[in-house]
């Protein structure tokens, strides 16, 4: 029998976690829209259930299977429904795809369910079964519990700690996921491309170069496949703003360079304005959706117009102006260089429009001031006969535009129907929205009242609902919430140095300047510095 893992508890061996709670809907969309998105992948089961010539677990399992890698994960929670009714004695083998499903579904409690029948008939022991349950709390949000499943596994194969340091990572928490790694090395733990691949990502996420180095020396002396190690090098240095060892990593390697590969080094090259290396790699390959998509993505990012008409040049010379994903890139890149009118255009002519696709144009409008038209195209998105439904980052963006108009009345109006109408929750961020609309239009008891509203709903505020809350308090003058709402943003942002210049502002709008030298000096002590605030001007 392997050994017991040591008593001392891992959670304090190398990190503290939060308890995550809440539940992330799939790719930003309610539980309703998310419903409706699974019901038209749904492919009924009921009569290949009764039409199996044998209708033995081990066929059954394989199916479950396939269903789960197809993607069509209510299928796999109906066909499991029937095993489970059919067969007394279930295996990890039924229970690993429906697990797979379950995270992949709106309602969080069916995974739990699952999870309590694997306990009750004693097929929650192996390290598979485990590593399943802990990747499944992962994507529910419950972060606490997928580690609590790691905590109470007797043996741990390397692919459960990979889980555990994707699980931190999804979470945003790179500095965990390295604390995981460092364990993983102190235990004698076998190390895979897929776990250099993710701490690769996390060093990329807390920008560490020192330590992303390091793990590049140990792919080396590992002789490791770089094949799959080259990309995540690739990002990594590029992440990081080294995009010179990001081409050295590319010229150095040997083996067959892929798509893949040289999709990342032109992402990178375009996104550091090493444009004549970035079409030097477009000019060895044939272009494709992925690098063009990569590539004006960067030329967003840095406002560069001249090379994304370039880049939208080669997309028509090759045929991938027909490509929706191609310009939804387009037209959030034309808008941000500031060609509105040329972003519609792009809009207009996109023949298969996506959620992402009206979620763009609505944007657009709202970044440059048009609020009355990001309102009008939402609506006639809802009325749109293509079934396009706005999700959780539709309604933020088009709350937004309401925020920079001035559109409060509007802004109230969508905000209280969106859980009725569209069938979407709001979530901190849209709280935000709107409170920092209600504290510009002077409206501060509303936007107060909004915040309670927001409590007394089990939504807990987040750094962003307190920073409204502090700028709705200076703009208005309320000194004494303003001070509540500024103590606890400091408290969950106390690195943070635009918070401090926001609190700052708050405290010197009611002329206390004796706090603003005490945050000046606070902010010199822990290496804070404002970021200097830049325009770009580009003439194309």
């Amino acid at each position: 029998m392997p050994p017991k893992p040591q008593s001392l508890s891992i959670r304090y061996r190398f990190f503290c976690y939060p308890n995550f709670s809440a539940r992330t809907p799939i790719h930003g969309y309610s539980k309703a829209t998310a419903t409706i998105y699974l019901q038209n992948r749904y492919v009924h089961t009921g009569n290949l259930f009764d039409e199996l010539p044998h209708r033995d677990l081990y066929s059954l399992n394989s199916q479950l299977a396939s269903y789960s890698r197809d993607g069509n994960f209510l299928a796999t929670w109906d066909l499991f429904s029937r095993i489970h009714s059919a067969f007394p004695d279930l295996d990890a083998y039924t229970f690993t795809p429906v697990l797979r499903a379950c995270s992949a579904l709106p309602d969080a409690k069916c995974g739990r369910q699952v999870h309590a029948l694997m306990i009750k008939t004693g097929t929650d022991l192996g390290t598979i079964a485990k590593t399943a349950v802990m990747d499944m709390y992962s994507k529910y949000g419950c972060l606490g519990e997928s580690v609590k499943v790691f905590e109470e596994m007797e043996f741990r194969d390397v692919v459960t700690w990979n889980a555990l340091v994707s699980s931190f990572l999804r979470h945003g928490l790179a500095k965990e996921a390295l604390g995981v790694f460092r364990a993983m090395r102190r235990e004698s733990v076998e190390i895979t491309e897929f776990t250099l691949c993710s701490v690769l990502k996390a060093c990329a996420f807390i920008k560490a170069f020192r330590q992303g180095k390091q793990v590049h020396g140990l792919v080396i002396v590992m002789g490791r496949d770089l094949v799959v190690l080259g990309t995540a090098l690739i990002d990594f240095y590029s992440n990081v703003g080294y995009i010179s060892e990001a081409m050295k990593v590319f010229s150095c390697l040997s083996c067959r360079k892929d798509e893949v590969l040289r999709n990342s080094l032109i992402a990178g090259c375009v996104k550091h304005r090493r444009y004549e290396e970035a079409f030097l790699v477009m000019s060895t390959m044939r272009p494709n959706a992925v690098a063009l998509t990569t590539a004006l993505a960067a030329c967003s990012d840095n406002s560069d117009l001249w090379i994304g008409m370039q880049i939208h040049c080669v997309a028509l010379r090759f045929g991938f102006i027909a490509n929706t994903q191609v310009c939804n890139v387009l037209l959030d890149m034309y808008a941000k260089c500031g060609r509105i009118l040329k972003s519609r255009s792009i809009f207009d002519g996109i023949c298969h429009k996506t959620v992402v696709s009206w979620t763009s144009m609505i944007d657009a409008y709202g970044r440059h001031g048009h609020g009355d038209e990001a309102l009008k195209l939402f609506k006639e998105m809802g009325q749109e006969g293509s079934r396009v439904l706005p999700n959780s980052l539709t309604l933020l963006a088009v709350l937004s535009a309401c925020g920079h108009s001035g559109l409060v009345k509007e802004g109230q109006e969508l905000f209280n129907s969106a859980r009725e109408k569209y069938g979407l929750d709001p979530s901190q961020e849209h709280y935000s929205c709107v409170i920092d609309i209600l504290g510009r239009a002077g409206q501060i008891e509303d936007a107060w009242c909004l915040f309670h509203d927001m409590v007394k709903n089990g939504i807990g505020p987040t750094a962003a609902v307190w920073a409204a809350l502090v700028n709705a308090c200076c703009l208005n003058l309320d000194v004494s919430r303003g001070e509540f709402a500024a103590k606890h943003l400091l408290e969950l942002e106390p690195n943070n140095d635009g918070i401090h210049v926001l609190v700052s502002k708050f405290y010197a709008s009611i002329d206390r300047w004796d706090v603003v030298e005490s945050l000046r000096n606070n902010m010199r002590k822990k290496g804070l510095t404002k970021v200097l605030g830049s325009s770009w001007l580009d003439v194309a």
